[in-house]
């Protein structure tokens, strides 16, 4: 057990921040996948991920921390945390840093750089900010800039006191924790879709078609779910095309479909953010290319053709042989 680990974490969780540890001076969760899952402890009714474990209770976290030097992680959506991370450019050392773009950014908006508890990273800085109480954010890569991420709900980062690749996180300046700032707020929440103008009712869609689409429906998410490692995003993607043309044909609602994959996406150790962007994108793309329901089917035959009569001549034909 190393004492100054078990310290911070104690230290995050008086601050009402759920903890969970971390391998041992890595960022990945030593908590076990849903494949290893014993189903016993905090999982007998079923698999319960870092999100859920994550704890701020000081008996829990002594009795984890005392069987190694795990690093320690803090879940930021039940922590109440949005947290910035302003991070170096990878491949490209001319390209600005994380910080940088915060700074341009503000300057040409007219606003301060936000000030706030910070953290020195091993890549660069996390700025935490408490989470605004009317909105449930989510984790982004780039939307507020180039090299520039936000973790919040399904997200978490490395606490001070942690080291990675020998690199210490550390508190860097005041502790103080200030609240998300208005501006940046807009630009994490997107604005609320206009109402679209009244349209007429959609046909009836007939019965056998929902039970089609939900059966497949249900067979692409047993599929993603049993897809195995570094294949899952793959197998993510081909299964929601597949159910796209059910979207496409009003077989079944878009929502319906976008979150019954997210829920086997995340189950299989998908991020959120990932499960998300690529849903909407194999979605999009069903709806562009799918072709139009074959003319009087509801999805695609299900019985083969009846055999056709034989025409008058052929009948005919049949019957001079029949009687010679």
């Amino acid at each position: 057990m190393n004492t100054h680990l078990l310290t911070a974490a104690l230290n995050a969780a008086e601050r009402g921040w759920h903890v969970f540890p971390l391998r041992p001076g890595d960022k990945r969760p030593a908590l076990h996948g849903e494949t290893a899952c014993p189903r016993t402890g905090p999982c007998t009714t079923g698999h319960l991920k870092w999100e859920q474990r994550a704890t701020t209770d000081p008996d829990r976290i002594r009795a984890a921390w005392s069987t190694g030097a795990f690093n320690v992680g803090i879940a930021t959506g039940p922590s109440g945390l949005v947290v910035v991370d302003l991070d170096k450019p990878k491949g490209d050392a001319d390209a600005p840093h994380g910080a940088a773009n915060l700074s341009a950014l503000c300057e040409r908006a007219g606003h301060p750089v936000p000030t706030t508890r910070t953290i020195r990273t091993a890549g660069g800085q996390h700025l935490y900010f408490s989470a605004p109480a009317a909105a449930r954010l989510h984790n982004t890569a780039g939307t507020i800039a180039d090299n520039i991420d936000t973790r919040a709900w399904g997200g978490y980062v490395v606490a001070a006191g942690s080291t990675v690749n020998g690199h210490r996180y550390e508190v860097d300046g005041p502790a103080l924790i200030n609240p998300l700032p208005g501006w940046l707020r807009q630009i994490l929440v997107p604005p609320h879709p206009a109402s679209p103008p009244a349209t007429p009712p959609a046909p009836a869609v007939p019965l056998r078609a929902h039970r089609y689409a939900e059966t497949a429906l249900q067979r692409e998410r047993d599929t993603v779910r049993a897809a195995g490692e570094g294949r899952r995003n793959t197998t993510l993607l081909t299964s929601v095309r597949a159910v796209g043309r059910f979207v496409a044909w009003g077989d079944l609602p878009r929502h319906v479909v976008e979150a019954a994959f997210q829920a086997e996406g995340e189950a299989v150790g998908l991020t959120a953010a990932e499960c998300r962007a690529t849903i909407a994108s194999a979605l999009n793309w069903s709806i562009r290319t799918c072709r139009p329901r074959p003319e009087g089917s509801a999805t695609t035959p299900t019985n083969p053709p009846l055999k056709s009569s034989p025409t008058p001549a052929r009948a005919m034909t049949q019957t001079r042989r029949t009687a010679a």
